[in-house]
């Protein structure tokens, strides 16, 4: 089987990597202020963040900070960082649907 030659030539390679890179940043855009929530701590602790990867809330059982501060502050810490995965998660689902599931590296 022959190798097919590209028609269009790299102008039309140019505008289409173009009109993807804008249909990703509408995504993002358009995402950026989803939120999604991850807890911890079977459920004592409650972390929500944006798409856009910032904490907009941290919520912790105050009997879970008054029994062990230590444990709190350490699940509140692992708690943040898996919202801010589920975000990064979330985002790239929402941008693999904008460019047909086509990978783009740089782009997350």
């Amino acid at each position: 089987m022959a190798i097919q030659q590209f028609r269009g030539g790299i102008n039309e390679l140019m505008k289409q990597a173009a009109w993807l890179q804008r249909k990703v940043e509408e995504a993002q855009k358009t995402n950026k202020d989803r939120t999604v929530t991850a807890t911890g701590a079977n459920e004592k602790v409650k972390v929500t963040a944006t798409l856009g990867r910032e904490i907009t809330r941290i919520e912790v059982d105050p009997e879970l900070l008054a029994s062990d501060r230590e444990l709190a502050m350490d699940a509140v810490a692992g708690t943040v960082n898996s919202a801010l995965k589920l975000a990064a998660e979330e985002m790239e689902k929402e941008v693999s649907k904008a460019t047909g599931g086509l990978k783009l590296p740089g782009v997350l």
